[in-house]
């Protein structure tokens, strides 16, 4: 008779491998014959082993998660990289321009200019600069805005010393291209003063250039954005950014701000402030014309004066004669020129009344009406509230 393990391995025999034969025979004996394995628990023995996988749920989370982090590290990683690449690029000019500078001073060439255009002449010859730009076409070789602090500046109005803060050096700015890709926008200080015999007039170290020849407003990106002060946008001795204030460019290149209806200034406050504001005489407790005076010192500025007020009226009244010694002048008033200016709040035929600098007396001051179908010099009193005011701009 056969013995079970016989039967049971001529059983298993028919469809097994060598291998798994091999395998069962080594399990039957391992178990010896004191104590046999079920059936059940030597085919668990046998059964291959299955490997344990993620699943499409788990791999879905996982790649969330990385997603979120890479979400909230990589702007930053690419922020820092960016500051880093500015950072390196204006140090990079800052030494070049500077070497330029110096080179000026040993040559004596860096002082003894009075306007920005002669300067940059000369600085062409030290530092590559492949286009230059005057202040009435700055954007060609400079972005249209920038982000100054809070502001956007129109860099197109930009065109003096002054909008860099330089309010004593009475010069115009200059856009250039340098060579190795920066642009730049570039005031001249009349007032540079220089030494052949040292350098010490021009400082390249750490926290960039230091000299009081020029104020320069520089962009290591060139055109590419964000155009932003701190980030690709660097400047020397640039204390404050601020666009013209020409609201109406006349035919002859005078400039008003835009219009506006002033404040009165009182009888005691006109007093007090005549002789700052260049008052003679104060009557109202309700002087209109003191507070356009007022409003245009505070811009620095002062009310335009009756021949120029003649001027505008000369572009409103196209082919109309006017001129200082003609008070009532017949003509058609452009009348959408007049609504683009400001002075009339829709392209109608009503009449607008603009302030003059000039004062009659402690009631009166010269002003200008314009009509639909004339304009008027005229002697207006001092407490009209609906009289406009524009300041002189640039």
């Amino acid at each position: 008779m056969k013995s079970w393990y016989n039967k049971f391995y001529e059983k298993e025999n028919g469809g097994k491998t060598n291998d798994q034969k091999r395998r069962l025979h080594h399990l039957l004996e391992w178990g010896g014959g004191c104590k046999s394995a079920s059936r059940a628990e030597h085919s668990s023995l046998i059964t291959p082993k299955v490997k344990s996988a993620f699943t499409l749920a788990e791999v879905l989370i996982t790649l969330a998660i990385i997603g979120i982090v890479a979400a909230l590290t990589i702007p930053t990683l690419v922020q820092n990289y960016q500051t880093k690449a500015w950072n390196t690029a204006s140090q990079v000019f800052q030494r070049k321009l500077g070497e330029a500078l110096r080179v000026m001073n040993v040559q004596g060439t860096l002082a003894g200019y009075t306007t920005t255009e002669a300067f940059v002449d000369e600085l062409s010859k030290h530092i590559k600069i492949t286009r230059i730009c005057d202040n009435d076409d700055i954007t060609t070789c400079f972005s249209d805005t920038v982000t100054w602090g809070d502001e956007e500046v129109d860099m197109s109005k930009v065109k003096k010393a002054k909008n860099f803060g330089q309010e004593d050096w009475d010069t115009n700015t200059v856009a250039v291209q340098f060579a190795n890709g920066v642009n730049g926008v570039i005031a001249y200080n009349p007032d540079c003063r220089q030494n052949q015999f040292s350098n010490d007039v021009i400082t390249v170290g750490e926290t960039g250039i230091g000299t009081t020849c020029l104020a320069i407003l520089y962009d290591v990106d060139g055109f590419k954005n964000p155009n932003t002060e701190g980030k690709d946008l660097k400047n020397l001795n640039v204390t404050s950014l601020g666009g013209s204030n020409c609201a109406i460019e006349l035919s002859d290149g005078t400039c008003f701000t835009a219009p506006f209806y002033p404040t009165a200034k009182s009888l005691s406050d006109c007093e007090a402030q005549k002789g700052e504001l260049g008052i003679s005489e104060c009557y109202y407790d309700d002087d209109y014309w003191a507070g356009a005076v007022k409003a245009c010192k505070d811009m620095g500025s002062t009310l335009p004066s009756q021949e120029q007020l003649d001027q505008l009226a000369r572009d409103l009244y196209p082919g109309t004669e006017i001129s200082s010694t003609v008070e009532n002048s017949n003509g058609t008033r452009d009348n959408d020129l007049a609504f683009e200016m400001g002075f009339l709040s829709s392209a109608s035929t009503g009449e607008f009344y603009v302030w003059s600098s000039e004062e009659c007396s402690e009631y009166n001051a010269y002003s200008r009406i314009f009509y639909s179908t004339r304009t008027i010099r005229y002697g207006s009193s001092r407490h009209n509230s609906h009289f406009q005011a524009a300041c002189l701009a640039e």
